[in-house]
């Protein structure tokens, strides 16, 4: 889950830089001036963005598609406790 929000954080920021890019294209003729003067600001910029959109992505995952799993742990647990529990090999596994 963790790979998956990375890579999408990491496509829309590279997105957002691209459009970015697109918009201030008039700038281009002080590329190298502001990127002297102000690279290290944008380049911080640039990762907050991006761990801004990696936590959004993140909680957005596990509301999504953590929804039930307590509920569904918890029905496991009861029916491993069973005598006759529908996964024995699975309780065999479990005692090693």
């Amino acid at each position: 889950m963790i790979a998956n929000t990375a890579i999408l954080a990491a496509v829309t920021t590279f997105l957002i830089v691209a459009w970015l890019a697109g918009e201030l294209s008039y700038l281009s003729s002080y590329k190298t001036a502001l990127f002297r003067m102000h690279g290290v600001r944008l380049g911080v910029a640039t990762v907050l963005i991006f761990l801004n959109l990696f936590g959004v992505y993140y909680w957005i995952a596990r509301v999504l598609f953590l929804r039930d799993t307590g509920r569904k742990l918890k029905h496991l647990d009861r029916q491993l406790g069973t005598a006759d529990g529908v996964i024995d090999e699975l309780r065999h596994e479990l005692k090693r």
